[in-house]
């Protein structure tokens, strides 16, 4: 079984059992939370979404990626900025497709 999900603004192929890294989410580690935004379950397609199709998954952790350096720069005007940032995840585990 296989389907779609869509959260943080983002679409994500998930089946039973994988490890998803998401935007953040304001939930406690080890709870359940459910995904009812489904917009195609086993070939099963939605308009935006599926009625009924629920994707069910426990929350690992929270965390935060790999720094990156945004840096700019304007030539012959002494302009520099050097910034970074680190992007929050929650990372899941998928444990039920239904629908």
């Amino acid at each position: 079984m296989y389907a779609i999900i869509e959260t943080g603004g983002k679409q994500y192929y998930v089946s039973e059992n994988d490890v998803l890294y998401i935007e953040k989410l304001e939930v406690n580690e080890g709870e359940e939370i459910i995904f009812d935004q489904v917009l195609m379950i086993n070939g099963k397609i939605g308009s935006p979404y599926v009625k009924g199709a629920v994707v069910k998954a426990n929350v690992e952790k929270h965390g935060r990626g790999k720094k990156i350096i945004v840096y700019k720069y304007k030539s012959k005007k002494n302009y520099h900025k050097k910034q970074g940032h680190r992007q929050s995840y929650t990372k899941v585990q998928i444990t039920a497709l239904e629908g």
